[in-house]
């Protein structure tokens, strides 16, 4: 047999043997995974890659760039539908790619970047040893005790700037009820009672912690999951849960600011629907610091390029806070994933305080209903100095358009296709592909399509709500 025949055979038993490693589930000792930039230039992007079936079986992974065979940290982020997460660090030219050997080994010892801390009263998130934020699970009292209303747990504040500046408020003095990043709506209807999760003076709703799980610290991200419910103070039989919410946050480890998400899913408590009537603000917030009051202290610039004397009620896909703080300018922008409903949301934009929200109501009435869920994601940049609308269009762009990852040979050829199970339960392939166009209703929820690679991590439901006006 000639050299050559035996090379031509080896290598066809190669491939039969990566086919049926895909077709039966047997995991081989390492892949070769691609990141394409896709349209945009990345840098500092969170990618993340769902597991097919024939790796998750495998007890630990390590990633190296193939290129500089420098180790890279990674995450698993397990459930029902793990997948694997890195930072992509250092530019990648749009239309570039970018190759990694993930090997089956013990996991390595790194040390945790993002570091969650819980106490009685909160999780501090900390990225490099700076804090980042404080989520507060425990019931925050009013700082009057004439008004014990104002009360609130369940909410993000402070929000630190990489400097260590406070870039949040809570409880101020104009505006008692605000409380840092807060998800409440104003003007419901629930079971024939209006109630008002907003404006606690009204003492007709509030939103309560009720339960935190899968705390983790990463080298790539920290994360952990909040449970909440919005009750009803006006119920007859006394308080009664309207909705459950879940806040997913994530937090990622990124140098030049800190950048985390929020995934909101609010499903109903009970057979009940909760309305929400068309309204002038409400949804998720952010109040800024308390440096920022007063005519002239901060501005708003949204991917409209509309500003606080004109963007009000606009509709944008993200929204920068930005003024002075100490002897710097410090800023938080605040993405709106395009799956969320209504989007682009319209904005809130208040003329003379430093707080905005992402209003969908303003476009007319919704409802969330038993076993539709209303899915809401939103990114959260913290920065220094002023961001311009071209870095917060590149921010936005890693949001809503990720980079790409496929799995391919060791020698750069294409691969069989190997079939799995994508982070939404759909079933593809881990090739390359783009994200198509359009909406379809799958399983009584309206899902917005995705891209057949694995790494597309914008396959989220969109929320699922019965609404009037344009939806």
């Amino acid at each position: 047999m000639s050299c050559r025949l035996f090379a031509v055979l080896a290598a066809m038993a190669f491939w039969a043997g990566f086919t049926l490693v895909a077709q039966h589930g047997l995991a081989a000792d390492a892949v070769v995974l691609e990141v394409q930039a896709g349209r945009y230039d990345r840098q500092g992007v969170p990618v993340f890659f769902a597991l097919p079936a024939a790796l998750r079986s495998w007890k630990g992974f390590q990633l190296t760039d193939a290129a500089t065979r420098q180790p890279v940290p990674v995450r698993l982020e397990g459930g029902e539908k793990p997948r694997l997460a890195w930072m992509l660090d250092g530019r990648l030219a749009a239309g570039t790619a970018r190759r990694y050997r993930l090997t089956h080994e013990p996991w390595p010892v790194v040390a945790p970047g993002v570091i969650l801390k819980r106490d009685d009263r909160r999780v501090r998130v900390e990225v490099d040893g700076r804090p980042v934020f404080d989520y507060n699970h425990a019931v925050v009292p009013s700082d009057n005790p004439a008004e014990p209303y104002y009360r609130r747990s369940g909410f993000i504040h402070p929000v630190f700037d990489p400097a260590g500046h406070v870039v949040t408020d809570g409880m101020p003095p104009d505006h008692r009820h605000q409380h840092g990043i807060m998800f409440p709506w104003v003007d419901t209807l629930f079971e024939g009672r209006a109630v008002d999760f907003w404006n606690s003076k009204k003492q007709q709703g509030e939103i309560r912690h009720v339960g935190l799980v899968d705390i983790h610290s990463g080298p790539v991200f920290a994360s952990f999951t909040a449970k909440l419910d919005h009750v009803d103070l006006t119920a007859p039989g006394g308080p009664k849960v309207a909705l459950h919410e879940t806040w997913r946050v994530r937090v990622y480890h990124r140098s030049d600011g800190f950048l985390f998400d929020i995934d909101s899913t609010q499903t109903c408590a009970g057979s009940s629907p909760l309305k929400i009537n068309r309204f002038d603000y409400g949804g998720m917030a952010i109040r800024g610091s308390r440096a920022w009051f007063g005519t002239g202290k901060c501005d708003f610039l949204t991917s409209e390029g509309k500003t606080r004397a004109d963007g009000n009620h606009t509709r944008a896909r993200w929204c920068d806070m930005v003024g002075p703080l100490g002897d710097h300018t410090s800023g938080i922008t605040v993405f709106c994933h395009p799956q969320n409903f209504r989007f682009p949301q319209p904005l809130r934009l208040h003329p003379d305080k430093p707080y905005f929200c992402w209003a969908p109501m303003v476009l007319g009435a919704l409802a969330i209903e038993p076993g539709k869920p209303y899915v809401s994601t939103y990114r959260h940049f913290v920065h220094q100095g002023k961001l311009d609308a071209a870095a917060a269009d590149r921010l936005w762009n890693d949001f809503a358009d990720p980079p790409h990852v496929r799995i391919v040979s060791p020698d750069g050829a294409e691969p069989t296709p190997l079939a799995a199970t994508s982070a939404d339960s759909e079933k593809v392939v881990l090739v390359a592909g783009s994200p198509s166009k359009g909406a379809k209703p799958v399983g009584g929820q309206l899902r917005m399509p995705f891209g057949i690679d694995a790494g597309y991590s914008s396959n989220r439901r969109i929320a699922s709500v019965r609404a009037s006006g344009d939806g």
